[in-house]
């Protein structure tokens, strides 16, 4: 039976909605035992974005919206009322005993209830500590609330996602999933695993200060290095890319769209076999990356026009075979039907309370000494509070049921 890399390690999340729980989840999913502190009564706001709703074992809807699975799962949680000084003092009581925490309230509410990071880590210099805003903790509009959608357009990241310019629909678009949340949860997580590796070196922990907006500018990548040294800003070419040419979906005749990129020789020529036009593989206009770049139109139009005579799945099949890479452009019926996601086991069953099972998301991460095993359903509301209060706190039966009493927990 292996050990979990975060085996040991105990994170206390008092984050909502989706970057910081996406944060937690990832450690819970490495191991990490994630005490996820929620309002009583209400919980992580999460919980109320629905439809869809979790069908209990009638098919009746519960209150487990899937937004709320998606990003929970390997946690314990409790309710504690952090505005009562009681409230107050257990989660300092559980921040003692916590190797990372991590919120994301705005900047400066913490610090009412003696909650922040400096009153924290100065009882307990170890403890790692992750702030999640949108602006971070400085600057001019720290004190702004922000969500995924104005991190996208605030980013670029809008700017570069949607139809060009001059073509129907044209305009910036959001991307669909909430992008930024959900790698400002990577970058955090990382951070995080960074901090705890400098902890058992100086045996310090540290304050980690993360802004959805820088992370979705970082994630900019080559979109932003393009116009660092151009002073161009990149236009938006739909679903097409800015690497190597073709690298883009093209519809074919039963109306049906494929994804293309064939950036090398070898795979351009291999295109070029499939397409019945051989020559294009030694023509100067099309023969090199730059090239193809440099009449980007002309070899479009011109793949295009010999595309669209043929049924998507007929030239999937022949692209495959010339080892040009392809694929159709999936729903997520064709996503999860997908041999490649089925083998990979992408989705996995878990046993849950109220449904008996539920359907959730396999972590990618994939380690050969500590597999990712683990897969605990997302936690009812305060379902372990009891039990945390009174195995990590010490808390008796009598004082627990006070607490309750006085509406705390």
């Amino acid at each position: 039976m292996s050990t979990a890399s975060l085996s040991g390690v105990r994170v206390l999340d008092l984050s909502r909605i989706l970057a910081g729980p996406f944060t937690t989840q990832l450690l819970g999913d490495l191991g990490a035992d994630v005490i996820k502190v929620e309002r009583p009564g209400t919980g992580d706001d999460a919980r109320t974005y629905g439809p869809p709703y979790l069908p209990d074992s009638e098919g009746a809807d519960t209150a487990e919206a899937g937004f709320y699975l998606s990003c929970n799962r390997n946690k314990r949680s409790i309710t504690i009322d952090h505005s009562t000084p009681e409230g107050a003092q257990l989660i300092r009581d559980l921040a003692a005993r916590s190797d990372v925490l991590v919120e994301n309230f705005r900047v400066g509410v913490l610090d009412k209830y003696g909650l922040d990071q400096r009153s924290l880590r100065a009882l307990d210099a170890r403890l790692v500590y992750c702030s999640i805003t949108g602006f971070g903790q400085d600057g001019p509009y720290a004190d702004r609330p922000g969500y995924d959608g104005v991190f996208q357009a605030m980013s670029g990241m809008m700017s570069v996602s949607g139809h060009p310019d001059g073509t129907p629909g044209a305009g910036p678009m959001k991307v669909g999933v909430s992008m930024v949340d959900i790698l400002t949860g990577l970058y955090a997580s990382n951070a995080i695993l960074a901090a705890l590796r400098h902890r058992e070196i100086t045996g310090e922990g540290q304050y980690i200060d993360m802004a959805l907006l820088d992370c979705g500018i970082a994630a900019l990548s080559h979109y932003a290095q393009n116009y660092l040294i151009s002073g161009s800003p990149a236009p938006r070419r739909g679903n097409g890319g800015f690497g190597g040419i073709p690298s883009q979906t093209f519809r074919c005749s039963d109306g049906n769209e494929i994804f293309i990129v064939a950036s090398t020789p070898r795979q351009w020529s291999g295109l070029a076999r499939v397409l019945g036009r051989p020559e294009l593989a030694d023509d100067p206009r099309f023969a090199t990356v730059s090239a193809r770049i440099a009449h980007r139109d002309l070899v479009l139009d011109t793949l295009n026009d010999v595309l669209r005579t043929r049924p998507a799945a007929a030239w999937i099949a022949e692209l495959e075979s010339a080892d040009v890479p392809v694929s159709p452009v999936n729903d997520m019926n064709g996503v999860f039907a997908d041999p490649q996601v089925r083998h990979r086991g992408m989705r996995l069953t878990a046993e849950h309370p109220l449904s008996g099972h539920v359907d959730m998301l396999r972590n990618p991460i994939r380690l050969s000494g500590t597999p990712l095993e683990r897969y605990d359903p997302p936690p009812l509301l305060g379902s372990h509070t009891r039990e945390v209060l009174t195995t990590v706190l010490g808390k008796s039966a009598a004082e627990y049921d006070e607490l309750v009493a006085k509406g705390v927990v």
